[in-house]
C-alpha cells in the first residue's frame, strides 16, 4: 500500500492535491484523462527511493477541485508550472502519460526552461488514431450516457457477470491496465469529474479521432532528451504512433511493451521503472560529464 500522504496548494482559489514524496533529483509524473496520483500504482514508492517525486491530480481529476472553466492542454501545463514554481523546482524530467504526454510536451513549447527531458507513456498527440470510447465521448448527448455507464448498477451486473464467467473456469483475469480503466471509468459518476472530464477530451479529440498534433513539437526533440514507452498491446491509443517520432527524430529512444496495454507502468511495473530509471540516471550522467 501507499505510504504517503496527498498535501495541497491553492491555485486561484481552487484546490489542486499532489503527492511529494522522497528526497534527491526532482521528477514530474502527470498522468492521463479520468486518473490521478493513484494512475501510477506502485511507480511512486518506487522511484522515491532515489528521487523527489511530485505528482498531481490535475484540475478535474482525483482528490483536487473541478472548477468550470478552461481544460485545455495548455492550462494543464500551466498549472503543473505553477505547481513547480510553488514546490520551487526550477527544472526536472516530466513523465506524462497519455493526456498527461500531450501536457508535457506542450510544457515543453511553452515553458522550455522547466523540462529537462521528457518521458511520454502511451502519448496523446502523436497521431490521430484513439479508441471509439474516447471518439464518442465527443458526441453530443454523451454527457448522458456516460452516468449510466458508470452507474452502481451497470458495474455492479457486469463485475457480477465476470465472476460467474471465471468460475465457470474462463479466462476472464483483467490486466492491471483493464483494472484502471474500470475504476477510472466509474469516477464520471461524479456529475463535476464527469464535466471536467468531457472539457478536458473535446479539448484533444473530436469525433474522428484527436485533433491536437504534437508535430510542431518534434524539432524540439532533436536537444531535448526524450523517450517514449508504450503496450504494444494498447487499445487506447495504437503504439504505432512512436514510428512518428522515430521518423522525425530517430534518436529519441522508444520502449514497447509487447504485452503490456495502455497502462505498461501498471502492466509490467519493475520492468518500466528499470527502463525510466534508465532515461533519468544518463541525464545525470551526462550533466557530471559537463
Amino acid at each position: 500500500m501507499p505510504q504517503y500522504e496527498l498535501e495541497s496548494v491553492v491555485f486561484h482559489k481552487d484546490v489542486l492535491a499532489y503527492v511529494d514524496l522522497g528526497e534527491g533529483p526532482p521528477v514530474i509524473l502527470v498522468h492521463g484523462l479520468l486518473g490521478s496520483h493513484k494512475s501510477w500504482g506502485p511507480q511512486i514508492d518506487m522511484l522515491a527511493e532515489k528521487y523527489r517525486v511530485v505528482a498531481p491530480d490535475l484540475f478535474g481529476h482525483g482528490d483536487s477541485d473541478k472548477p468550470r472553466g478552461d481544460y485545455s492542454l495548455s492550462s494543464h501545463a500551466a498549472t503543473v508550472r505553477d505547481l513547480m514554481e510553488c514546490l520551487k523546482i526550477a527544472s526536472a524530467p516530466l513523465v506524462g502519460h497519455s493526456l498527461g504526454g500531450g501536457i508535457v510536451m506542450q510544457m515543453a513549447y511553452l515553458f522550455p526552461e522547466r523540462v529537462e527531458r521528457l518521458c511520454l507513456v502511451s502519448s496523446g498527440g502523436l497521431g490521430p488514431e484513439v479508441s471509439t470510447y474516447l471518439k464518442a465521448a465527443t458526441l453530443p448527448g454523451s454527457e448522458l450516457v456516460l452516468p449510466i455507464l458508470a452507474s452502481g448498477w451497470v458495474r455492479r451486473n457486469t463485475e457480477s457477470a465476470l465472476r460467474h464467467l471465471g468460475r465457470l473456469g474462463l479466462p476472464v483475469q483483467p490486466s492491471p491496465s483493464a483494472v484502471e480503466t474500470w475504476r477510472s471509468l466509474g469516477t464520471v459518476a461524479d456529475k463535476a469529474t464527469r464535466e471536467a472530464f468531457l472539457a478536458s477530451v473535446r479539448a484533444v479529440v473530436g469525433p474522428r479521432g484527436q485533433t491536437v498534433s504534437a508535430k510542431q513539437h518534434f524539432p524540439r526533440f532533436e536537444t531535448l532528451p526524450a523517450m517514449l514507452v508504450w503496450g504494444g498491446k494498447d487499445t487506447m491509443i495504437p503504439a504505432h504512433h512512436t514510428e512518428n517520432v522515430r521518423q522525425e527524430v530517430p534518436n529519441s529512444r522508444i520502449e514497447i511493451f509487447p504485452d503490456a496495454g495502455h497502462f505498461p507502468h501498471l502492466d509490467e511495473p519493475y520492468r518500466f521503472c528499470r527502463v525510466l530509471e534508465q532515461f533519468l540516471r544518463a541525464g545525470t550522467e551526462d550533466a557530471s560529464k559537463g
